[in-house]
């Protein structure tokens, strides 16, 4: 893309740039970034900024072909270098990367890294357009692009395929960014400045059906119809001989759209509905998870179909991403986007054919007369390999409540979310959500409360996130409950938070709990599993367990606690790293508030195991000694 890069970096700070060479520059002057394994250390850290990157991540980066005996201690080495990037200037280096979560987290603001510049701008840009504001937006989404600069991202590192997969995703978010921009200046009529970086990003990617509507669309609004024309005469020859399809619903109504009005309007383009759909609303404070919904719209969207597990805590924002996902995929599904609740009001799991006959009735699917099971079930097979729709069946207790539900055959997509792992699904893309950040978290709260408000008190707005466990759901209630109690200082409201004793009282707003969202977790769960859960929360309490701390809290061997320790992994109840560790170097985590419910479930006595000897005497564990 022909675009200047834009260096935004504060007077006296450093600048970390992502977007083309890995880079660094003070006030101007570059800076050095040492040999090729410590860059690729820097740039993998900067790529996850403010989260803990593995240990054993950064060491698939640095040593794709096996690590040597050293590895460890060089890793130490390229991450003291790191620090001493901040040390130089002005001393600053304290606290900049720490050893967090078996890794390495590297704290960078917005002002100081390019890619979390060019995220701010397009959250900015995307917002202003959803509120009608097009002529911002438009400028907005221009300064995003205008961070990129003519080279490919990290494309001096790009040999490491860690690097190499970052920095597609980064390009990924660019084209829809380019996409978001190229929209807004064809809507306010200035589609000439988009002309020639369409046509060129086509060219680059001739399958990507939004790019290649806009330069329609661009064409014809510039008067060039006979070149639009031709763009979609070429596409539809390019589906045709690569893949034997046609053009969607979409696309082609925008070329009768040209053919039959002179010129195209932005609703005519393909990010409307084709077909029918019955999706719940999409929320307006619908904040950050752009890796998570990139991956889920390019596996969902693809032209084969897919299955997707979206997996993860109770209230971490499972279904508000898949809902998000499927409003978004509008152009990709021409037969219908079709959202089905997996379970009941009281929380209790639906079966496979109370879910059958509800898409049956969505999907307009018709048995003979009324088929027997077997009979219904065909009938949806033989539907879904004859259509292209996307299917959300969301908060799916089991494996066995979806088989059958799952495409065999054909192009349309399902996607499943769950609190479980589901991991007896078979030929399944999985995504396991994990708590954001904490910067995503206040973003969260701050579209409730209003940012003047947030900002009048940010360390006490920290502290509410924080007690949340920047979980979504509790901190969405706290700012729903915040947003009614307007006399309501956040500091005071912060301290209610974090009393044990009381936090889960506040976490309530009208008809919504985080309480009752936990309690339907555990509900879900076995009594073997409620026992576990007791005394590895416990362990919790403090910000993690070990195996060897989990062997005497269960009093099970070694082999006995990683069993138990992984069946509630498949729960969702217990967080394991992300990336590959052994089960002994290992730190798992129960989430802060899932350990205050744990608490009132079992009571002071348990869930009817024996207690382990946590404390001198012989006392309970900690979880259910404090408070």
């Amino acid at each position: 893309m022909p675009l200047s890069p834009v260096r935004p970096g504060l007077p006296g700070t450093v600048y970390f740039s992502l977007l083309g060479p890995l880079s660094a520059v003070i006030d101007g002057r570059p800076l050095p970034l040492g040999p090729r394994k410590q860059r690729l250390v820097l740039a993998t850290l900067l790529s996850r900024p403010n989260t803990p990157v593995p240990v054993d991540v950064l060491t698939d980066v640095v040593w794709p072909e096996g690590p040597p005996r050293t590895a460890r201690k060089n890793l130490q080495v390229y991450v003291s270098a790191a620090r001493s990037l901040f040390g130089t200037v002005g001393g600053d280096d304290r606290g900049r990367v720490v050893h967090d979560c078996g890794g390495y987290r590297l704290r960078v603001e917005e002002g100081e890294l390019d890619t979390l510049r060019f995220r701010t701008l397009a959250r900015a840009g995307r917002a202003a357009g959803e509120r009608g504001d097009l002529r911002t937006a438009a400028r907005l989404l221009r300064e995003a692009l205008d961070l990129w600069g003519e080279r490919p991202p990290l494309h001096d590192l790009r040999d490491s395929a860690g690097v190499a997969e970052e920095a597609e995703r980064l390009e990924a978010r660019c084209l829809t960014v380019y996409e978001d921009w190229a929209e807004a200046e064809i809507e306010t009529g200035r589609a000439g400045v988009a002309v020639d970086g369409l046509r060129d990003l086509v060219e680059r990617h001739p399958f990507r059906e939004r790019l290649r509507a806009a330069w329609m669309n661009s064409l014809h609004q510039t008067g060039r119809q006979a070149e639009a024309l031709a763009v979609h005469d070429d596409y539809r020859q390019l589906l045709a001989r690569e893949l034997g399809l046609e053009p969607s619903p979409a696309m082609a109504g925008l070329y009768r759209a040209m053919i039959g009005e002179g010129r195209a309007s932005r609703a005519s383009a393909p990010r409307s509905a084709a077909g029918g759909a019955s999706l719940p609303a999409d929320s307006r404070h619908f904040t950050g998870r752009e890796d998570e919904l990139a991956r889920l719209l390019d596996v969902s969207g693809s032209p084969e179909g897919a299955v997707l597990v979206v997996s993860g805590p109770a209230g971490v924002g499972k279904s508000a991403l898949a809902v998000r996902a499927a409003h978004l995929l509008a152009d990709g599904f021409p037969d219908g986007r079709v959202h089905v609740r997996a379970r009941r009001e009281d929380g209790t799991p639906r079966t496979r054919n109370d879910m059958l006959d509800e898409l049956g009735r969505l999907c307009g699917v018709r048995g003979p007369g009324r088929p027997d099971p077997a009979e219904a079930g065909n009938a949806w097979q033989d539907w879904l390999s004859r259509h292209r729709a996307l299917v959300v069946l969301d908060d799916v207790a089991d494996e066995a409540s979806v088989r059958g539900l799952l495409p065999g055959t054909g192009r349309s997509s399902v996607l499943l979310t769950a609190r479980g792992q589901l991991a007896g699904l078979e030929d399944v893309h999985r995504t396991a959500l994990a708590a954001p950040g904490e910067d995503e978290a206040l973003e969260l709260l701050g579209t409730l409360i209003g940012g003047d408000r947030l900002r009048t008190d940010r360390a006490a707005a920290v502290r509410i996130v924080r007690a949340c466990g920047s979980l979504p759901l509790a901190v969405a209630v706290s700012g729903m409950r915040l947003a009614v109690l307007r006399h309501l200082p956040l500091a005071e409201y912060a301290d209610r938070l974090d009393d044990p004793a009381a936090a889960l009282d506040e976490l309530v707003a009208g008809d919504v709990s985080v309480r009752s969202r936990l309690a339907a977790g555990w509900r879900d769960l076995g009594a073997r599993d409620r026992g576990a859960l007791a005394r590895v929360a416990g362990l919790a309490w403090d910000g993690g367990f070990t195996l060897e701390r989990a062997m005497a809290a269960l009093d099970r061997d070694e082999r006995g606690t990683i069993r138990a320790v992984e069946s509630l992994i498949d729960t969702g109840a217990v967080t394991s790293p992300s990336g590959e560790v052994t089960a002994h170097a290992a730190l798992y985590e129960v989430p802060r508030l899932l350990c205050l419910y744990v608490r009132e479930a079992a009571g002071p006595e348990g869930p009817g195991v024996r207690e382990p000897a946590l404390s001198p005497g012989g006392g309970a564990p900690r979880l259910l000694s404090r408070g």
